[in-house]
């Protein structure tokens, strides 16, 4: 819990200022302004996600003001449907403007994930299918600027057989990232050398922060990052962080710039991507975020 500043309402006395009036105003005035702090500045973000469904294949938005130039699809195909014209899965009745967002830009490099599931255990006993299906999605052209390639399946410490994803992944086109969170908090430590055992040397991670499912606090979060740093290098190591909050009565909502903020501004240094964009960011809340990047007297990115 951070520390209060609070201010004595004993009577100020002072032998030495003849006005105690005037003492107790200056006093007041220097314990609020040790008390006061500038407000957070976020730096500017790497990219957001977009996880295709049913609901959002038209996405837009204006995340580039927050900087963002590239998108990070979670998948191409999910639980046997693709959104992509292919010749191995069926396709979703109604494609993705895939051109439209190619143009856009904050997407104009694009790291394109592959086959995935939304359920996570499915998508662990599938995943020999799942890569195949990969090898066929990743090969397929597409009007975006594809800068590397995801394989959706998510990595915690509570997946024992993990590295039975190590051959799989060699299958897969380079530059290949795969992502990875703490479910069961083990801890930064524990959590990398774990994933340092058997994840090829040739593969990125994204961490997944887990501050919007409360998961833990984004200083906690900072910790990960910076052992993932330290043991894989940093060049191999990019943040997702979570633009979402628990919603009284279930679900989730997007976040407010006051939980965003602090949030954001302790991943300065890193790649920041926020999950997601089509679901959690709209257009006003990239406006308060591209608004906390610059000093009060510079300028809005267009």
């Amino acid at each position: 819990m951070p520390m209060q500043c609070i201010v004595s309402r004993s009577t100020c006395k002072s032998g030495l200022i003849r006005w105690p009036g005037l003492a107790c105003v200056l006093a007041l005035a220097l314990i609020l302004g040790a008390c006061a702090r500038p407000p957070p500045v976020i730096p500017a973000l790497a990219g957001v996600v977009w996880q295709p469904d049913n609901t959002t294949l038209d996405p837009r938005g204006n995340w580039h003001r927050m900087g963002a130039t590239e998108l990070l699809v979670q998948w191409t195909a999910v639980d046997g449907m693709a959104f992509v014209d292919n010749p191995v899965l069926p396709v979703v009745p109604k494609l993705p403007a895939w051109p439209r967002i190619a143009g856009e830009a904050w997407a104009q490099d694009v790291i394109l994930g592959l086959a995935g599931r939304f359920d996570e255990k499915a998508a662990r006993a599938d995943i020999g299918k799942l890569a195949e299906a990969s090898v066929v999605l990743a090969g397929l052209p597409t009007p975006l600027k594809v800068t590397g390639w995801y394989f959706p399946v998510e990595i915690d410490p509570t997946w024992v057989e993990a590295p039975s994803l190590a051959p799989l992944l060699a299958s897969l086109p380079r530059p290949l990232w795969i992502s990875v969170y703490d479910s069961a908090n083990v801890g930064p430590d524990a959590l990398v050398q774990g994933l340092a055992k058997w994840l090829p040397p040739d593969v990125g991670v994204f961490f997944q922060d887990g501050v919007g499912v409360h998961a833990r606090e984004a200083r906690i979060a900072k910790h990960y990052a910076d052992a993932l740093s330290a043991k894989l290098g940093r060049e191999r190591v990019r943040i997702i962080a979570e633009a979402f909050r628990p919603q009284t009565g279930g679900g989730f909502r997007s976040a407010t710039i006051g939980e965003l903020a602090p949030q954001l501004a302790l991943y300065a240094g890193y790649r920041i991507y926020l999950f997601d964009g089509p679901h959690y960011v709209p257009d006003s809340l990239t406006a308060e975020i591209a608004a906390a990047q610059v000093p009060a007297q510079g300028a809005a990115r267009p």
